[in-house]
């Protein structure tokens, strides 16, 4: 395993060939970054010029992620016929998804990484922390849209299961034809039943990602392992948590990991720095070692803190406490 990143084709396009000049000098050299533009166009010779390019500043190219995006069904939405199980659409969706597969497995990438969303990332007002720090916040009793439905109304749990399903049964084969690992983030959060029309986020619960790996069964169907959206499941994500990371990693069924901490737990948190919240993140770091995963331990969703450039400093601060904990071990952080 190896200290990684992620940047979206809008972020890209923000910030340029800057940014990759920047991961070098912090010695992060393994990234998911999408090209810029219209992801349903990506073919084999945009994915290999953008790999290309991105390796002139020393970087390797992952994985990217498929239009299969964190927002809400409400915002933009890549591919809402595969979320709302619409009949026909999804199926021109799905069918260009396994294009996408076909076209990385060509260009020699080897991963990709989606979410199955329809809520996007529901949060409460954002409360403060360590000096100040705003910290993305969910506190249920706080939410004041939970019986406000969706344009998917009300969806039961299994319903949702079986668009899942529908969507796995097609496109698990083509990965495995093509030895391109497909990693799914969690839900984030888990919200109370019956939250904007939903009965539950199946993909929320350990017992849900569970049978969500089990589901299709193959050596390049897994996850995006999100730990801190695993934890906001949880009742008490310190003492918890480390038997999940077992789990799934024994099973070689975390292809990304989300290095990311909180504060509480199901239904109330904050989002924390690494060295911030309730969980033992040095623990849990020795724990995807133990098992044997294998690609980027990445920071994701960081405080936003004073700076002139808050994203990119509260990152930089993550690289190098991830950095530290390889070299505390003895281990390689910059990969092959």
């Amino acid at each position: 395993m190896y200290v990684g990143t992620q940047l979206g084709g809008d972020q890209f396009a923000k910030v340029g060939d800057r940014y990759l000049r920047q991961l070098a000098q912090l010695g992060v050299r393994h990234v998911c970054i999408d090209p810029v533009g219209d992801p349903w166009q990506w073919d084999r010779d945009i994915l290999m010029r953008h790999a290309e390019h991105v390796s002139k500043f020393g970087l390797v190219l992952d994985m990217v992620q498929l239009p299969l995006p964190s927002s809400g069904i409400e915002r933009r939405h890549q591919s809402p016929g595969i979320v709302l199980g619409k009949p026909g659409e999804r199926d021109r969706e799905i069918d260009g998804i396994c294009r996408i597969i076909e076209a990385l497995a060509e260009a020699g990438i080897g991963a990709a990484k989606y979410n199955f969303n329809v809520l996007g990332i529901p949060r409460t007002p954002s409360e403060t922390g360590r000096g100040g720090a705003v910290l993305s916040t969910f506190r249920s009793e706080q939410a004041t849209d939970s019986d406000t439905l969706t344009i998917a109304g009300e969806v039961s749990a299994e319903e949702f299961w079986g668009r899942i399903e529908y969507f796995l049964e097609r496109v698990v084969p083509v990965a495995t034809a093509n030895k391109v690992r497909l990693a799914c983030h969690p839900h984030d959060p888990m919200t109370p039943p019956g939250y904007r029309g939903f009965e539950t986020r199946v993909l929320s619960s350990v017992e849900g990602l569970m049978r969500f790996v089990q589901t299709a069964e193959s050596p390049y169907h897994g996850l995006n392992f999100c730990q801190g959206t695993v934890a906001e499941g949880m009742e008490s994500p310190r003492e918890e948590i480390a038997e999940v990371i077992r789990w799934f990693g024994s099973r070689k069924k975390i292809f990304n990991v989300h290095f990311r901490n909180i504060k509480g737990g199901r239904y109330s948190f904050t989002e924390e720095f690494p060295d911030n919240g309730d969980m033992d993140m040095p623990a849990a770091f020795k724990v995807y070692h133990e098992v044997g995963y294998d690609g980027m331990i990445m920071p994701d969703h960081v405080p936003h803190i004073d700076a002139d450039n808050s994203m990119e400093t509260a990152f930089a601060f993550c690289f190098g406490y991830i950095i530290a904990l390889f070299q505390a071990n003895g281990w390689d952080p910059y990969g092959p």
